[in-house]
């Protein structure tokens, strides 16, 4: 009787085993995405991390026919408004959004007061890409390495002009910290972007910038502008003859990267979800040709890989912060 008992309980056992694994699988596999995912880029549309969002979101809508992915732009603050936008949102992975090094962990440095938290009121979810930027300047300047360049700015003593995509911006730190390296004054120039940065460089109003690489390769047929480094770690597969800072003497080095983030109280495994989703979205043999052609290189991570990338940030530039006395009210 003890003995029919037992193999009655294992026998029920096993039956609600059977019945709770294939919830529990559907359930993982319902986690994310919901029918209405709404993707916020901080920036103007044609901006990089605009151009990876539409990447993203086409590739995603692709794999989820039953889901709705809007691509929603709120530019304002340097990033700063569409960040806090993501990290109010709901919680239900319903709100996800695209940033990056500025509105991550820069702009602590920078402003004053921030409406929101990047360490507590965002959840990291995966780096996305990385972006080459390049220094250069206009051909008429009459330089064409980074020790000829070094010597013009030492021996301008009014200062060399500099453009940058605007006070704080990636672009200004990164010559803030070439400048402080040579122990050249500058001149710095804001513009409100890439491209009319690129415009300035191209008529001379300023000699040098620092600028996303995809800005201004396509002014190097024409003979008006001259790359002298790239500003990553390592040269840059889409550049290969361009020597690094680091190689021509001048250790800066400055990624410009995109990540993707969601608001603060993103259950863990929410995040691992979307994590997983775009991750496969960043192998796609697709996604990766039409990011190439932005000179654009997928980088996806964990969610701590990138929790530490927001932090070495704030690290790298603090100091190259508080030495050119950049404030922004």
């Amino acid at each position: 009787m003890l003995r029919e008992q037992r193999r009655s309980a294992r026998t029920m056992a096993l039956a609600l085993t059977l019945l709770w694994l294939p919830h529990t699988a559907t359930a993982q596999q319902a986690i994310w995405p919901p029918k209405l995912v709404r993707l916020i880029v901080p920036f103007g549309a044609g901006s990089s991390p605009d151009i990876v969002g539409r990447v993203v979101a086409d590739s995603l809508q692709a794999r989820h026919p039953g889901t709705s992915f809007v691509v929603e732009n709120k530019p304002g603050a340097s990033g700063n408004i569409g960040t806090d936008a993501i990290a109010k949102a709901a919680p239900d992975g319903g709100t996800i959004g695209i940033s990056l090094g500025g509105p991550l962990a820069i702009n602590t440095l920078l402003f004053a007061k921030l409406p929101y938290n990047p360490d507590t009121d965002l959840a990291p979810i995966t780096l996305l890409t990385q972006l080459p930027s390049v220094l250069a300047v206009p051909t008429s300047l009459g330089v064409s390495s980074i020790a000829e360049f070094l010597a013009r700015a030492k021996a301008d003593k009014a200062g060399l002009a500099y453009g940058s995509i605007g006070v704080g911006s990636l672009s200004q730190l990164c010559m803030e910290a070439i400048a402080q390296k040579a122990g050249a004054g500058m001149v710095h120039i804001p513009y409100p972007s890439s491209p009319a940065a690129t415009t300035a460089l191209i008529r001379s109003d300023v000699q040098v910038a620092c600028l996303p690489a995809i800005g201004v390769t396509p002014q190097l047929s024409s003979g008006t502008v001259r790359l002298l480094a790239v500003t990553t770690a390592q040269r840059s597969p889409f550049l290969p003859d361009v020597p690094t800072l680091k190689e021509s003497g001048i250790d800066v080095q400055s990624d410009a990267w995109n990540a993707l983030v969601g608001p603060g109280g993103l259950s863990k495994e929410m995040v691992a979800s979307i994590n997983a989703e775009v991750t496969q979205t960043l192998t796609e043999p697709a996604v990766i040709e039409r990011l190439k052609l932005q000179l654009i290189t997928p980088a996806p991570s964990t969610p701590d890989e990138l929790r530490k990338r927001m932090s070495d940030e704030k690290a790298l530039w603090a100091d190259v912060i508080k030495a050119a006395k950049i404030r922004i009210e």
